[in-house]
């Protein structure tokens, strides 16, 4: 090979981008030591976008196409130190690729808790999290505020970026929103389209542009959690006086099940109260009046007999009980049969 054919090699007549992973936002073509020559074909696919840089500066930005780099395609040529050449000899500029496709299911979070003012519980602490995409809108102006001259720049990159920002907008429409945070769920759909309408603009200064905006949850820290479980625990109990009530009447068929079951109770009841009347009449005394003088007692009258219960009374309470599953049958068919033997009897 001569060394004209060899010098002519280094000269860059094709100019492309072949991407061969995700994830990549823009990147330079390699040129090192090497020049374009003069009339290269530049080469932009669909999804992508090219810039071409002469002397630091943007001279001129390429969308999807294939183009001669000539005066007529691209003037800034004009410019060039090599115009005493008739411009067939090459020249040195950068050419910078920039992908335009979606960036999809990129996430966002918050890494720590932010603190808010809510309506109902006062100062919380909140974390959210979602999913967002955008694309490269501006490579121009995204190469100015952004990627400058890297060979590489990726999503990771610039979403470190982003994500500061995200979380600042979701700061502001959360505080002015004034909905408490139980009503935070509901709302989502409208929390997010708030915080987008808020991000789009400060997406577009840096030549991006932002697709879609989700808030997938938003929770407390545990802490708080457990607080806050406890709250609607009590709220579920409501009246806790009725709630002592139902613990109680529910309490009942487990005492039914212990041996002698509710005719057992009923039993130890009535036996406790005979025996207090036994000796209130053994001691002349009434129950619950305080013991007289023995002198000033009076002779005892016979005790009063209870007046006996209806039985139709008796059986229909039974059957409520029995409806209300506070006794079982087995219950009921005792308690029933002992009215029904009282009656023949």
């Amino acid at each position: 090979m001569s060394l004209g054919s060899f010098i002519r090699k280094q000269f860059i007549d094709i100019l492309q981008w072949n991407e061969d992973r995700d994830g990549v936002l823009a990147w330079r073509h390699p040129m090192q030591d090497f020049e374009i020559q003069y009339g290269a074909s530049l080469t932009v696919r669909e999804s992508q976008m090219a810039v071409f840089v002469n002397e630091g500066k943007v001279a001129d930005v390429f969308g999807p196409g294939m183009y001669k780099l000539t005066t007529q395609t691209l003037p800034i040529l004009t410019y060039l130190k090599n115009w005493d050449k008739l411009f067939e000899s090459p020249f040195k500029s950068d050419v910078i690729f920039f992908s335009t496709r979606l960036q999809l299911g990129r996430r966002w979070g918050t890494a720590q808790p932010v603190t808010l003012r809510d309506s109902e519980f006062g100062m919380v602490r909140l974390r959210a999290f979602g999913v967002y995409s955008y694309q490269i809108s501006d490579p121009g102006k995204f190469y100015r505020e952004i990627s400058g001259t890297r060979d590489v720049y990726t999503v990771d990159d610039l979403e470190a970026q982003l994500r500061n920002m995200v979380v600042a907008a979701m700061t502001t429409a959360l505080g002015s929103s004034k909905v408490p945070f139980l009503d935070i769920a509901g709302n989502q759909g409208l929390m997010s389209q708030s915080i987008a309408e808020q991000l789009a603009p400060v997406f577009d200064r840096y030549g991006v542009k932002l697709d879609n905006f989700t808030v997938e949850n938003v929770s407390l820290p545990e802490e708080l959690q457990k607080a806050l479980d406890t709250r609607i625990s009590m709220g579920m109990a409501g009246d806790l006086g009725k709630f002592t009530q139902y613990q109680t009447a529910t309490s009942i068929p487990l005492a039914a099940q212990n041996e002698g079951g509710i005719a057992g109770i009923g039993a130890g009841l009535a036996a406790g109260a005979a025996l207090g009347q036994t000796m209130a009449q053994g001691l002349g005394v009434a129950p619950g009046q305080p013991q007289q003088p023995a002198q000033q007692q009076q002779p005892q009258q016979p005790a009063a007999q209870p007046a006996q219960a209806d039985p139709v009374q008796r059986l229909q309470q039974l059957k409520d009980l029995l409806d209300k599953g506070l006794i079982t049958a087995a219950d009921y068919d005792s308690a029933k049969a002992e009215v029904l033997k009282k009656l023949t009897s």
